[in-house]
């Protein structure tokens, strides 16, 4: 699992976030280190990384540590982004965000 950072010669790179939907602000990136959104360098590594969660949860359903629906739900997505030299994040979608978690 890589992150960008870019070279200051840069003014953009192209990558992958995982995003979410949800409810208030429609579909958004949904997997940080707690400080930045995780941008993938490939679309497999991206869904790598939810398949890797998704194991997770089924193991966790294994152990009785979940019930089966919410073992099974996969709620995320793969969305193709740019991220610019000043750390914004923007969707093919045209939506924008910070790389930094707020």
């Amino acid at each position: 699992m890589k992150t960008y950072r870019l070279d200051t010669r840069e003014t953009s790179r192209n990558g992958f976030c995982i995003y979410m939907d949800t409810f208030f602000q429609g579909r958004v990136p949904a997997v940080s280190d707690c400080t930045e959104y995780i941008v993938f360098e490939t679309e497999l590594e991206a869904q790598r990384e939810i398949a890797d969660h998704a194991i997770t949860r089924l193991q966790e359903f294994l152990d009785s540590e979940h019930d089966f629906d919410d073992a099974t739900a996969i709620e995320e997505c793969v969305v193709a982004v740019s991220v610019s030299a000043d750390g914004i994040i923007t969707d093919e979608y045209g939506n924008c965000f910070s790389i930094h978690v707020e």
